[in-house]
């Protein structure tokens, strides 16, 4: 009985050592998509991207290039068109990094339920065998219990599945969204 007993409590410790080691790489998710609004905030304030468009675009370069109003006003329009879309394109791969993190979380989650339901099982199983060596009339009621409970977590399984798929679903006509977004301004600047 207390090998059994003993069993258990290394399962749950070495859960709660593989909880903290995921919980450490969520909280380094965290940090890094901080730092990446901190970039981009940096970057928007800088504007460093879109100089480097317009020079790569035929801007002037050189001395008219550096000083600011001295380019020729056809130049400062090609700046002022190339600025929303270079900003525009730096956000898309932004948010494409995002997203890559975001489903690489859920499937992370995914595992820890996997692995969660895994040692609850065996947890279960060794609660009846203890019941059945004590009193084996008795454990026929505790198992119909345990039967219930492991019928209804699968039940919540496969509704957190159901989730799952809806949020997968969501992010892609999340994706569609954004794509007609992106088309739909690159037709205004040509327009304009």
């Amino acid at each position: 009985m207390s090998c059994s007993i003993e069993k258990i409590l290394t399962d749950a410790r070495t859960l709660l050592e593989r909880l903290k080691e995921h919980d450490t790489a969520a909280e380094s998710l965290i940090e890094q998509s901080a730092v990446l609004h901190q970039r981009v905030a940096a970057m928007r304030e800088a504007g460093a991207a879109p100089a480097e468009k317009v020079s790569a675009a035929g801007g002037t370069v050189g001395p008219a290039a550096t000083r600011p109003g001295r380019g020729a006003p056809a130049e400062r329009a090609d700046a002022a068109r190339l600025r929303p879309h270079a900003l525009l394109s730096q956000e898309n791969t932004q948010i494409r990094d995002l997203r890559r993190e975001n489903r690489a979380l859920w499937i992370s989650l995914e595992e820890h339920q996997d692995a969660l339901e895994l040692i609850m099982s065996k947890y279960r199983k060794q609660m009846l065998q203890i019941m059945q060596g004590r009193k084996g009339e008795d454990a026929e009621p505790v198992l119909k219990v345990h039967q219930a409970n492991s019928v209804e977590i699968e039940s919540q399984i496969d509704r957190i599945c159901e989730m799952g798929e809806v949020m997968r679903k969501a992010i892609q006509v999340d994706d569609d969204q954004f794509f007609k977004v992106r088309e739909k301004l690159a037709q205004l600047e040509q327009k304009y």
